[in-house]
C-alpha cells in the first residue's frame, strides 16, 4: 500500500474545495452584487480561484521535485 504525505491530503483538500471558497475584492463584490443574475460574480470567483490555485500547484510540484532529487 503506498504511503501519502500530509501534503497530498493539503493540496487534495485545496482541490476539493475549491467550490467553497469565495474570494472577490471588495470593489469586485460591490460591482457584482448588484447584478440580477449573478452568473457574472460566479464566473469571477471561478476565475480568481483558478488563478490563485496555479502557482501553489507549480511551487508544489517543484519542491517535490527537488526534495526527489535532493534524497537520492
Amino acid at each position: 500500500m503506498p504511503k501519502f504525505s500530509p501534503f497530498f491530503f493539503f493540496f487534495l483538500f485545496l482541490i476539493l474545495g475549491v467550490d467553497l471558497i469565495f474570494a472577490q475584492c471588495s470593489m469586485c463584490r460591490a460591482v457584482l452584487q448588484s447584478e440580477e443574475g449573478q452568473q457574472t460574480a460566479k464566473g469571477i470567483n471561478n476565475g480568481i480561484l483558478y488563478l490563485m490555485a496555479i502557482p501553489y500547484l507549480l511551487v508544489g510540484l517543484v519542491g517535490w521535485k527537488v526534495f526527489q532529487i535532493l534524497k537520492k
